[in-house]
């Protein structure tokens, strides 16, 4: 693994422990979700609290009457000492150098046995090699669990640590192994144990860094064989682990007596703990109270059963999420965000109406735009989640619009409520323009009206108010049009935010008629259609898996724009001319055909197109290797009788590699398309033998290790690959039935 694929596969790593899929934080938005819901309630559902001071002015000066233990202030400084606490690492000493000398006396006695054929052995050594890893760890573990040299967390993070940082033998390294002789191993033994003893003597935290220094290793050894070196270098960086971990225990221990530690901070006697008319905030009330300064009897009741149903709220809505279908809610902490936010606009929407309301006019609130917390979780987070929230908006409609004394819910309000938010649901779920939102507005007012007519007659006993009634009609009316309004005027603040790709913004992007699309269509016919065709299957694809098919889609259009400042350097702009290429240094053409996806990245940013297809076109080649033009390369070095002055690494492409599963699928559907083209006669095996060679062949190159995509995902996208091409291509495939006897072979080259 190069250091660019370790860097990135780090960086990686990085960002999927960070704030957005930490659960902690997940809990912490959670709970802010809870404090909203008490903060927006308890101005309806708590009684008034005329025997509190809090708020209200000192008459006189209150001092401490003796020294008084400050709390707060102390747990303040006990924290800032548990702070400054540096993390704790603990040694673990493993005898490495033990498991290579054990996995070289394992292949001396496999190589004599003239009865395992050679094949036989490389499939021994690619199974038994990286488990004897495996098992050496976990033995090692196993056999301290019960000592007291280390505890069992330590133990477990140095298990998860070394599986994290376990080492992959190439392929073509297994192949050479069977060729060593007792008296090459004879020879290995000394020079592995030497290597692998050396660096992890010295303290490994990671243990990449220790692997980068074996090849130096090997070189200066007393190695000559050129096979023997290699597998030295393979069997070395996998027998090498960290042996340096973080101790979790030793780590809290050094905090809890750091705030043990920490002396306590009183206010003395005699302090001031009130000045006169100074303000008793909710801290000077909380001190005065605590220290029996307060004759005040509270009941407290009313507040914890606001706190439960506070909890209760935001827990459903918690478990809501975890018990839905994983694979429709990929929610991270980022789209928690901004599931708050809309929380929070929607209920200061309504209490904002509810400012205009009296008792005299209490139809006012139905102008609140009760609805937009339902538009707005359908349109950027998921349908099902918005019919829930829609009864959490019930509520909180039903409690923060009423104004009656004496009643804790307004049935009217959270009827109101319920039906806009359903209808605003059933309107704009499958929203592709964003005139349907005015649409789906227009919903709202008509049925919000009718709700509020039909619960109006009903309560009316028969004598119902006309004129208030109409009032009230309008103003629901008027905040059905608010709804739209809102919806339409938040939806970029959220998009931008949030990098959200919502529906329609990803239809609006796909229309023809964008300049960047206009341009590949006619400048580039060829990449258009390869383009629209890529969309098709990564499409097919990426819904198979529970992707986002639609941004697959739109990606795919862009992911080749770059394509369009040398339209005629890729194959399939090439219609009755030559191919430049053949006249052309195949650097030069290595960086004609690279500079495509940097400088379509370009474009995009030009264009102002959103990260996530930007990204899309950056990502969806990876750091996949141009071989074509290297071994042309390497001919044209041989024929002019220099040595090359390039490596395999020079015809990469500059990466990153996908760090999303639509940017593996897209990258998947680029190449197998641009195949099924080259293909003059193309057959039901071949097609199917070409998309697993193409999938195969970029797991190998480890194209996949910074996407969430899975084994049986590849096989499914495999599957959906074939059954697409079979659909799109079916005029040219021939079946089995149909294939005739003589077959012929045609050489394929895909420049892009």
């Amino acid at each position: 693994m190069t250091s660019k694929e370790t860097s990135s596969g780090k960086s990686f790593s990085m960002k999927h422990v960070g704030w957005k899929h930490s659960a902690g934080t997940r809990y912490v938005l959670f709970l802010c979700l809870a404090v909203l819901f008490y903060v927006s309630l308890a101005p309806n559902l708590l009684p008034e609290r005329y025997n509190i001071q809090v708020g209200a002015r000192s008459e006189k000066e209150i001092r401490a009457p003796m020294q008084i233990p400050n709390n707060k202030a102390t747990l303040k400084a006990q924290e800032q000492e548990a702070e400054r606490v540096q993390p704790i690492y603990t040694i673990v000493t493993v005898p490495n150098e033990n498991l290579v000398v054990s996995i070289l006396d394992r292949i001396d006695r496999l190589n004599q046995d003239d009865q395992v054929s050679r094949e036989d052995k490389i499939a021994i050594y690619k199974l038994e090699i990286p488990q004897r890893a495996k098992d050496f760890i976990q033995n090692f573990v196993n056999a301290n669990r019960s000592s007291a040299n280390y505890s069992d967390k330590l133990l477990d993070e140095m298990l998860k640590v070394t599986n994290q940082q376990s080492y992959k033998i190439p392929e073509e390294t297994f192949i050479k192994i069977p060729r060593l002789t007792s008296q090459d191993i004879a020879e290995m033994k000394p020079v592995a144990r030497e290597i692998v003893s050396r660096l992890t003597n010295d303290q490994v935290v990671e243990a990449q860094a220790a692997r980068a220094k074996v090849a130096e290793l090997v070189s200066a050894s007393t190695l000559n064989q050129r096979t023997a070196r290699e597998v030295v270098q393979e069997l070395s960086k996998l027998a090498i682990t960290a042996n340096k971990f973080y101790d979790e225990e030793a780590t809290k221990e050094a905090k809890v007596q750091a705030r043990e530690n920490t002396q306590p901070v009183y206010i003395k006697q005699g302090d001031v703990l009130v000045a006169k008319g100074q303000l008793i905030t909710e801290d000077l009330y909380n001190l005065l109270d605590d220290n029996g300064l307060l004759k005040n009897e509270v009941n407290y009741w009313p507040q914890l059963g606001l706190l439960l149903l506070s909890l209760l709220m935001s827990g459903g809505l918690l478990l809501f999420i975890r018990q839905t279908d994983p694979n429709k809610f990929k929610y991270n902490n980022s789209q928690l965000l901004m599931l708050v936010l809309i929380f929070i606009i929607t209920v200061i929407t309504m209490h904002l109406a509810g400012i205009l309301q009296s008792t005299e006019r209490p139809y006012i609130g139905y102008v609140a735009p009760v609805a937009i917390g339902a538009t707005l979780v359908t349109l950027l987070l998921d349908m099902t989640l918005a019919y829930f929230c829609s009864m959490l908006f019930c509520i909180l409609a039903s409690v923060i619009l009423n104004v009656h004394q004496g009643q804790m819910f307004d049935f009217t309000f959270g009827f109101f409520s319920l039906v806009a938010s359903v209808v605003a649901i059933f309107s704009i779920h499958r929203a592709s323009q964003r005139s349907t939102l005015l649409k789906g507005g227009i919903m709202v007012c008509l049925f919000g009206s009718l709700s509020v007519f039909i619960m109006t007659v009903i309560g009316s006993g028969g004598q119902w108010n006309q004129i208030q009634t109409l009032y009230a009609i309008g103003f629901a009316f008027a905040g059905g049009l608010l709804t739209a309004i809102l919806a339409i005027g938040l939806m970029p603040f959220f998009e931008v935010t949030f990098g959200i790709l919502s529906a329609l913004k990803l239809v609006e992007l796909s229309n023809p008629n964008h300049p960047l699309l206009r341009k590949l269509l006619t400048e580039t016919p060829g990449t258009y259609h390869h383009s629209v065709m890529v969309g098709n299957l990564s499409e097919a694809a990426a819904e198979a898996i529970g992707a986002d098919g639609l941004l697959c889609r739109v990606g795919s259009y862009y992911h080749d724009i770059g394509k369009t400042k040398r339209p005629s350097y890729f194959i399939e702009n090439q219609n009755n001319m030559g191919n430049p290429h053949d006249n052309l240094d195949p650097k030069m053409s290595k960086s004609i055909i690279i500079a495509h996806a940097r400088d379509g990245v370009e474009m995009l940013k030009e264009y102002k197109i959103p990260k996530p297809i930007r990204d899309i076109a950056e990502q969806h080649h990876g750091t996949t290797f141009l071989q074509y033009f290297y071994h042309k390369a390497l001919r044209l070095a041989e024929e002019q009788g220099k040595e090359p002055d390039f490596t395999e690494e020079d015809f990469r492409y500059p990466g990153p590699k996908a760090q999303s599963k639509e940017s593996a699928v897209i990258g998947i559907a680029d190449s197998v398309e641009a195949a099924v083209r080259s293909l003059r006669n193309p057959t039901v095996d071949q097609v199917e033998s070409m998309i697993e060679k193409i999938i195969k062949s970029r797991l190998d190159d480890h194209q996949f290790n910074d996407c969430d995509l899975t084994m049986k995902e590849l096989d499914i996208i495999a599957k959906t690959l074939k059954e697409s091409v079979m659909g799109i291509f079916h005029s040219r495939i021939e079946y089995p039935e149909e294939i005739k006897k003589n077959k012929t072979t045609e050489e394929t080259r895909r420049s892009g």
